[in-house]
């Protein structure tokens, strides 16, 4: 699928799932085809763990992003920025996980986390701010709100993106391409409507067709 896909996307996102299965091997092996890694791996765990994952991470070929729980805190999230700085080559951009786009209020409530998904979202990012890291990822219901709260140059990476018409499949918080670019999204991260496609190029093609006219037209 990476091969198919070289050119076509800024980034190979690979998850838990394939690095469960593969681990490191899979980074070095994606990163031969010359494309930066989205490494999503969405650590959370006391701080001295992840400061040694994130540490371990950063020394994999071609990482530029990296995942961590905002809900791990602040002092976990500090770690974490602390550790990416330690990359003997480029240093990753560290996410924060605000809410995961699969959620809902019910989801949150059932958990013991009060309010809506745009409130913890929002302040989870302002968390993450304070703690130093890079960015965010969240809906695109709550960029618009993050940007103004964390700044222009805080990164916000949005989830969840289904073209018009495509299957929302296990997502509650979706929006289109062109809506998380008008919304202020950094970054889209776009899977099942690119991987499950009859054409995944043709597809990933369309997708970038997408976001360049929104971006275009915010531009304007």
């Amino acid at each position: 699928m990476a091969r198919r896909l070289a050119g076509a996307a800024g980034f190979f996102k690979i998850g838990s799932q394939l690095f469960s299965a593969e681990g490191p091997r899979a980074v070095e092996k994606i990163a031969k085809l010359g494309s930066s890694i989205f490494l999503d791996l969405k650590f959370h765990d006391i701080p001295n763990t992840v400061a040694g994952a994130v540490r371990a991470a950063v020394g994999l070929p071609k990482v530029r992003l990296l995942t961590i729980h905002a809900l791990g805190g602040l002092e976990m999230m500090t770690a974490a920025k602390e550790a990416a700085a330690t990359a003997k080559r480029h240093s990753p951009a560290i996410l924060a996980v605000t809410i995961l786009t699969s959620h809902d209020a019910g989801t949150l409530q059932e958990v013991g986390i009060s309010g809506t998904p745009a409130t913890r979202a929002l302040e989870l990012a302002k968390l993450a701010k304070e703690a130093g890291v890079d960015g965010v990822v969240a809906s695109a219901h709550e960029v618009a709100a993050i940007r103004k709260a964390c700044g222009p140059k805080f990164l916000i990476v949005v989830p969840g993106v289904r073209p018009a018409n495509a299957a929302i499949n296990d997502q509650s918080r979706i929006a289109t391409p062109a809506e998380a670019i008008r919304a202020g999204a950094d970054y889209l991260v776009v899977g099942r409507p690119i991987t499950a496609a009859g054409d995944p190029r043709q597809a990933a093609l369309a997708i970038s067709k997408e976001i360049a006219q929104a971006s275009a037209k915010e531009r304007a």
